[in-house]
């Protein structure tokens, strides 16, 4: 039997998958969307080798890895019948990794949220029906918590449909959880909403820059039209991945939700400043909070009318992030601090680091290819 993981090609999915590979005997199944299984050798190898060097990446692919070639929007994956019927016979839990985190297209978010989390229901509802299924756990977002300010959110009041919600993210995320309650009453399941996931706090490496990309924009500002005091739920991705291996793999979890989320230890704008200047020995920023609003209109008319240039994509991203960064919310993390007793990382302590790799590796990651491939 196995794990069935979706996402395990994007950054998150690739820290679970390691942690489950090297911490655990299980099994993975695993839906990479390619048009083989060499191709989906190859995009798991460039996933993975941010945390495996190729020879035990290789041996544990051989040894413990099956893949199924499929898009998650498709009806039964795009599997054919024989394949379909493996995977819903030897899958023993599900961990539903993959999403659209494309937070202005609501087509995109629609396909891949709600109908790809539809399919991997029904999925989770035939191997539940052929055999049982021990988990279905669900990765979601702090975001469905809709439009907030100044508040300290529980797992428990986070979910309010008569909010508004901030983009189509966060509003495909909540209708997902709602699908998993509604639709595997006879499961037992378990969410998990991340707040914004940013670097691994053991090294300064990464595969993913959207979010880095506006925090450079923001940290090259002498000024910031940001309350100084205001907090911002960061939280590292190695923190996220271990809550949620741990969770998943116990037998009795103590809550249904969690919040992976660096909770009321969230740092103000100032203490992060403070940290960056420390570390390039300059100064931090000044802070002008009456700016906001005609900070945000001129980057917003930066990224609409500056298109192609490389201050709008850094604009283009913060019009984007601008919401979550200002909302001065954070999602208490109690739950599952109390019951893995750990701790996410703060910010500060590896975010000059993240920044500095991001910035010397122009965004991007140098991926070593699959050896014996040509050049």
């Amino acid at each position: 039997m196995a794990i069935f993981l979706t996402g395990a090609t994007g950054y998150l999915g690739a820290h679970v998958a390691t942690l489950l590979l090297e911490g655990h005997s299980d099994r993975l199944n695993l839906l990479v969307r390619a048009r083989s299984t060499a191709e989906a050798e190859h995009r798991l190898w460039r996933a993975m080798q941010l945390h495996l060097e190729f020879p035990h990446f290789l041996a544990l692919l051989r040894s413990r890895i099956r893949i199924f070639c499929g898009d998650l929007t498709d009806t039964r994956f795009g599997l054919n019948e024989g394949d379909y019927r493996e995977l819903v016979e030897t899958t023993d839990s599900v961990i539903h990794c993959a999403a659209s985190l494309n937070r202005k297209s609501e087509k995109t978010c629609l396909n891949v949220n709600l109908r790809g989390t539809l399919e991997v229901l029904k999925l989770a509802r035939a191997a539940q029906d052929h055999h049982g299924l021990r988990r279905f756990s669900d990765v979601s977002t702090v975001a469905i918590a809709g439009q907030r300010f100044s508040e300290v959110v529980k797992e428990e009041t986070a979910l309010d449909w008569n909010r508004s919600d901030y983009d189509p993210y966060a509003r495909t995320k909540k209708f997902c959880e709602h699908m998993v309650s509604e639709l595997l009453p006879d499961v037992r399941h378990t969410v998990f909403r991340p707040s914004i996931i940013l670097g691994d706090s053991r090294h300064a490496a990464t595969t993913q820059f959207d979010m880095v990309r506006s925090f450079v924009f923001l940290a090259g500002l002498p000024v910031l039209p940001f309350r100084p005091d205001d907090r911002i739920d960061i939280v590292n991705v190695d923190f996220v991945a271990e809550s949620l291996v741990t969770i998943h793999q116990k037998e009795n979890p103590e809550h249904d939700i969690y919040h992976l989320s660096s909770g009321r230890s969230s740092q103000t704008f100032i203490e992060l400043t403070a940290a960056l200047a420390k570390a390039r020995g300059g100064r931090p920023p000044v802070f002008i909070p009456v700016l906001e609003r005609p900070f945000t209109i001129l980057n917003n008319w930066i990224a609409d009318n500056l298109r192609g240039t490389p201050l709008s994509l850094g604009a283009t991203l913060l019009k984007v992030f601008l919401p979550y960064i200002t909302f001065n919310t954070v999602f208490d993390n109690s739950n599952i601090t109390r019951e893995t007793g750990k701790d996410p990382v703060p910010f500060s302590e590896y975010s000059y680091p993240l920044l500095r790799f991001s910035k010397e590796q122009d965004f991007s990651y140098p991926y070593r290819e699959w050896p014996g491939d040509s050049q």
